[in-house]
């Protein structure tokens, strides 16, 4: 019996958040910070990814990540020895921070956590999949996956350019084309895929 990464990755993510609210100072050594990256913790690339604000925060990404990523895993799991899922969920996190390390890497002020990366990663590759799919928006308004997707994009632009949030707006938009860029170099004929179905809403029959 194959153990279930999305699971696995949900309870381990649920874990560490945890550990961190509880203590402080793990908190701190967990947390994306550049100046510290810069002296050699090049692990924070990872482990802010497994540390969140609060509880609402973990809740919102891990409930997208678990419904996207119950699809995503078989696919994923066809490559690096069964262990493609974990690889590519946790690149997602470190592709996704990068635009942010070298614009901050002199700012002692800037820190960032959160999973949102990876999530927007394997949601972003989900799209390719299925366009058409309804996504729930806050759990009850329907919206095609792909007209979300847009809709994301161009919020994401924006509020990145506007600034006046505690959100990595960036890292969204970077882990969302990092999902897209990996499926289509690991299976290039979904690219057709994906735009066949685009072409040939569900609702048309």
């Amino acid at each position: 019996m194959e153990l279930n990464q999305t699971i696995i990755i949900v309870a381990v993510t649920c874990l560490i958040s945890y550990m961190a609210w509880q203590n402080r100072q793990l908190m701190e050594r967990l947390i994306f910070w550049s100046p510290a990256i810069k002296e050699g913790q090049v692990e924070r690339f990872v482990t802010h990814g497994f540390i969140h604000a609060d509880g609402t925060h973990l809740l919102f990404n891990m409930f997208t990540f678990y419904f996207f990523g119950s699809f995503l895993e078989p696919f994923y799991r066809q490559y690096f020895g069964g262990a493609g899922f974990v690889i590519f969920y946790l690149a997602a996190i470190v592709a996704a921070m990068l635009p942010s390390y070298f614009k901050h890497k002199d700012d002692h002020n800037y820190m960032s956590l959160g999973a949102s990366g990876a999530v927007s990663a394997v949601l972003f590759a989900y799209i390719l999949f299925a366009p058409w799919e309804l996504l729930y928006l806050f759990a009850a308004i329907p919206i095609p996956a792909i007209v979300f997707a847009v809709a994301y994009v161009a919020y994401s632009i924006y509020a990145s350019k506007k600034n006046n949030d505690n959100i990595n707006h960036s890292a969204h938009l970077y882990g969302g084309l990092f999902g897209v860029i990996v499926t289509i170099a690991l299976e290039p004929r979904i690219v057709s895929y994906f735009f066949t179905q685009l072409l040939n809403p569900s609702w048309l029959g």
